[in-house]
């Protein structure tokens, strides 16, 4: 069982930047394609970004496109989102999870395994 711990959140302004960290424990996380989510008050999970087991490919939303980088050091076992440009709406929980598979990385219910979250404020 993976379990999954995420850091590097806290209070930024607007325009600011942050990198999120997510450590995993178990020896098994190289096989998994890895995703960060979030969640503002009032509303539901989304996806944000996503990492493939080699680090190659990279997925992300278009809310985030071009203002956040997924990466991930498989010797680490730790994956990474760089968030530049911050704006207000970003502020949320973010978490990372572990994805069921490949195929549908963009969509909340495929992901199996969630760290507990970091909270993100982006002041304006």
């Amino acid at each position: 069982q993976v379990q999954l711990v995420e850091s590097g959140g806290g209070l930024v302004q607007a325009g600011g930047s942050l990198r999120l960290s997510c450590e995993a424990s178990g020896r098994t996380f190289s096989t998994y394609a890895m995703g960060w989510l979030r969640q503002a008050p009032g509303k539901e999970r989304e996806f944000v970004a996503a990492i493939r087991m080699s680090g190659r490919t990279t997925y992300y939303a278009d809310s985030v496109q071009g203002r956040a980088t997924i990466s991930r050091d498989n010797a680490k076992n730790t994956v990474y989102l760089q968030m530049n440009s911050l704006k207000p709406e970003d502020t949320a929980v973010y978490y990372c999870a572990l994805a069921r598979g490949t195929l549908r990385l963009w969509e909340v219910d495929y992901y199996s395994a969630w760290g507990q979250g970091t909270q993100v404020t982006v002041s304006s």
